[in-house]
Order: structure tokens, then C-alpha cells, then sequence
């Protein structure tokens, strides 16, 4: 079972909050400069993503509408579902959680190495979520407004206001300039990345520095915990369950089900903790808590699921299903060329290497290039 490192970070920022948490002057510089840094995210998000490579992946359409719609819809519902959980299993501020975490985008770099773990349609992986991870900016910000409404912790149509202007704005700003710094961006996407994931850091310990001037441990217990694992479990396992066999009932071909199982029922801890900061502000602590736990979660177990598709009956004397997508590959392989909003690290291989951090420097990571023109059948070392 894989341990995502930094996710260990995140948990150590947590911790560092819970001893050192910013108060007065120091809070309001922490706020000031986690402001930025989602602006500067969204920034460099913009300026990955090539539009035109996107907008050539949507060939394969419906496996990428599919993908949108168990992110966007299937999601969702299971989230709402969930609130019969309250008060026995969840308390409301955790359930908020849970049900913002049914919100946020798909993720990239890890779906895409799952995917060339398990030997699936790698392309149709980076393009289903580049378009998720695009879609994610207007459409997350939406059902919270309709789902969560000002029960969410602070919640209100003014965090509508700050979407626009921290989130869409620097995206947008970040695609009119990708031509002249575009370059620049590919050839420190290293450093970029360590930036990526810092930004993110700071945006956790500001938030878990307000939830402990408001108390928040005093209002998650172990068992709380403990609870909201064990609905989370349920979650992923009905989406794992569903992706796979819902792709079949479509008439997808193993390959193109892959990537649907693993583009599917995963969230982007990367593009939702910006998210939640700007939408639920000082109660952003309680409402990020069921995303980092069911980060790693989905890691875990993806990785496992990988490896054993891998060796599925008929893979090594090539599947019939390979080439469903590969009319596609030229055009998808870029679309996620730096598309976005979420997975950074590298994306490795292997038995657990592939589950490692997808947070930080964006889909145009190790994983994305080296796919272009390549058989969908190969994994990538």
C-alpha cells in the first residue's frame, strides 16, 4: 500500500498549525499570502494548458462526457445520499465536507499512471482529465452555491465573487500569456512545482490555523473519524464499482474503461483545497478534512486495482479493446500537456510509485509527454 509523501507533508502542516497556529498580525499576512498563492496557482494552471490540444482531444467524446458526468453528477448524488448518515455517523460540518468533496474535479497525473499501470487508453486518461480539471473551475463553484448553499460553513454568493476573481481571472490571464511564457514555464517546471506545492501547503496551514482559534479538534472525535473513513470507503468502492462496469454497460472497450474507472472516481486534492479556502473562508478547516483523508484513500486502493488490470487475462498477447481510443492519441496525449488544475509530483510506475503526490505542478509532469504516439498497451517506466 502505497503512502503518498506528501501527503505526510500536509499532515505535518496540520500539525505545525495545531502547536503554531498565526494569530493577529501574523494570521492576517498568513491570509493575505495564501490569497495570492491560489491566485498564483491558478496562474500557472492557465499557462500549461494548451487550448487547442484540448479542444482536439474532444474526439473521443463520449468517453470524456462519460468522465464529466460521474465527476459532476454520479458524484454529487452519492454526496447527497450520504446526509442520511447525519447526525448517527457525521456530524453537519463534516458531512459539508464530505458533500464539497463530491464537488471538486477529477484528478490528472495519477489517473494518467494508473491507467498506463493497468495498460488502458493513456490518452483518453489525460484528456478526460484535463476537461474535468477545466471544467472544475465554473462548475464546482456552481453546485456548492445550489448543494451547499450558506449552510456551508460560510457558503454565500459572494464566494461566487471570489471564484471569478481568484480563481477564473489568474486562469484566464495565465492562457493570454501562455504564449510568451510558455517556454519559460515548460523549462522550470521543476521548480514550478516545488512553488505548486508549497502555494498549497500555506493555503492548508492558514486554514487549519483559523479552525483551531475556532476549536476544531473539540469537534471531531476519533470515532467522527473513524465514521467518516468508513463512509468514504463506501463512496469510492460504489464509484470504482460503477466506472467499470457502467463503461461496459456503454459498450466501451476494456482500455477506454480503465481510463474511465480511474479518471472516474477519483477527486483532485490539488484544485480542491484552493477551492475550498475561497469558498468557506475561515471554516475551510473542517470542510478540506474528508478530501485529504480521501486522497489518500483512492491512492491505496487505485494502486492496487492497477496493478492486478495489469495482468488481466489476454493484456500481454494484446487486447482487442487497445486500440478503441487510438484515433485519438495524437491530439489527447497533448490536451493534458500542462492542463491543470491539480496533480503534480511524478508520475511513476510500477507497484506503488505511480501512486506517488499528485499534487503540485500540473498535468504537463513526466507522465504527460512521454505517452504522445506511444501504443496504449505499454506501461510507462
Amino acid at each position: 500500500m502505497p503512502i503518498d509523501p506528501y501527503i505526510v507533508l500536509l499532515l505535518g502542516t496540520v500539525g505545525l498549525a495545531a502547536l503554531f497556529p498565526a494569530h493577529g498580525t501574523g494570521a492576517t499576512v498568513a491570509s493575505g499570502a495564501s490569497t495570492a498563492a491560489i491566485a498564483f496557482l491558478f496562474f500557472l494552471y492557465g499557462a500549461r494548458l494548451s487550448t487547442r490540444e484540448a479542444l482536439d482531444g474532444l474526439r473521443h467524446w463520449r468517453l470524456h462526457v462519460t468522465v464529466l458526468a460521474c465527476t459532476f453528477l454520479v458524484f454529487p448524488a452519492l454526496g447527497l445520499a450520504a446526509r442520511a448518515t447525519v447526525p448517527v455517523l457525521l456530524t453537519q460540518p463534516l458531512y459539508q465536507g464530505l458533500l464539497f468533496l463530491t464537488l471538486v474535479p477529477s484528478t490528472i497525473q495519477s489517473s494518467i499512471a494508473f491507467t498506463s499501470i493497468a495498460r488502458g487508453n493513456v490518452p483518453a486518461a489525460i484528456c478526460a482529465g484535463s476537461f474535468s480539471s477545466l471544467a472544475g473551475i465554473v462548475i464546482t463553484p456552481l453546485l456548492a452555491a445550489v448543494l451547499l448553499g450558506n449552510s456551508g460553513g460560510g457558503f454565500s454568493a459572494d464566494s461566487l465573487v471570489k471564484i471569478v476573481l481568484q480563481l477564473l481571472v489568474p486562469f484566464l490571464a495565465g492562457q493570454l500569456l501562455r504564449r510568451w511564457i510558455g517556454p519559460f514555464i515548460t523549462r522550470h517546471k521543476k521548480v514550478l512545482g516545488l512553488v505548486d506545492r508549497g502555494s498549497i501547503l500555506l493555503v492548508v496551514y492558514t486554514a487549519f490555523s483559523e479552525g483551531m482559534i475556532q476549536g476544531i479538534w473539540h469537534q471531531v472525535s476519533p470515532a467522527r473519524l473513524g465514521a467518516l473513513l468508513l463512509v468514504e470507503a463506501a463512496v469510492l468502492a460504489v464509484m470504482l464499482v460503477g466506472t467499470w462496469y457502467g463503461g461496459r454497460a456503454l459498450g466501451f472497450g476494456r482500455a477506454d474503461r480503465i481510463a474511465i474507472q480511474f479518471a472516474g472516481s477519483k477527486k483532485s486534492l490539488a484544485a480542491g483545497l484552493p477551492m475550498a479556502s475561497v469558498l468557506f473562508g475561515a471554516h475551510a478547516s473542517l470542510a478540506v478534512l474528508p478530501l485529504m483523508l480521501f486522497h489518500q484513500m483512492q491512492l491505496m486502493v487505485c494502486a492496487v486495482i492497477a496493478k492486478r488490470r495489469a495482468h488481466d487475462p489476454g493484456v500481454e498477447s494484446g487486447d482487442a479493446d487497445r486500440g478503441a481510443g487510438a484515433e485519438d492519441a495524437g491530439a489527447g496525449a497533448g490536451a493534458g500537456a500542462g492542463a491543470g488544475a491539480e496533480d503534480g509530483g511524478r508520475a511513476g510506475s510500477g507497484n506503488g510509485g505511480a501512486a506517488g503526490t499528485e499534487t503540485g505542478d500540473g498535468a504537463e509532469g513526466s507522465a504527460a509527454h512521454p505517452v504522445q504516439g506511444q501504443p496504449h498497451n505499454r506501461v510507462l517506466r
